[in-house]
């Protein structure tokens, strides 16, 4: 299977959210065929998670790890942090009260 684009899982994703009615926004457009990508839940209660896409070590596969989470504020530096040493990067923020990231979906390789 080739690889997608990252502007294209991107879009797939976000309409997946808005299908769902999960509140979704790009807040850093990185670059459309090789960004790599990074998605914030945002809890609305001051809590946040950053997930980024890793390699598991055991499997191969790739998954969905946490990059950071707690205080919304920490997690946006660490956002921050990541987008400083990779301007290619793309930053999608959920707000979802329930914790709904839908990254866990299967159709949602990236």
């Amino acid at each position: 299977m080739s690889r997608l684009t990252a502007e294209f899982w991107v879009q797939a994703y976000m309409t997946r959210l808005r299908l769902t009615d999960i509140p979704a926004f790009v807040v850093a457009h990185g670059d459309n065929t090789a960004g790599a990508v990074l998605v914030k839940l945002n809890t609305l209660d001051g809590q946040a998670q950053a997930y980024q896409r890793s390699f598991d070590l055991m499997s191969g596969e790739r998954q969905w790890m946490v990059l950071s989470e707690g205080a919304e504020t920490e997690v946006d530096e660490a956002i921050k942090r990541q987008r400083s040493f990779d301007p290619d990067l793309w930053v999608i923020e959920v707000e979802d009260r329930a914790g709904r990231h839908l990254l866990d979906q299967s159709g949602l390789a990236y």
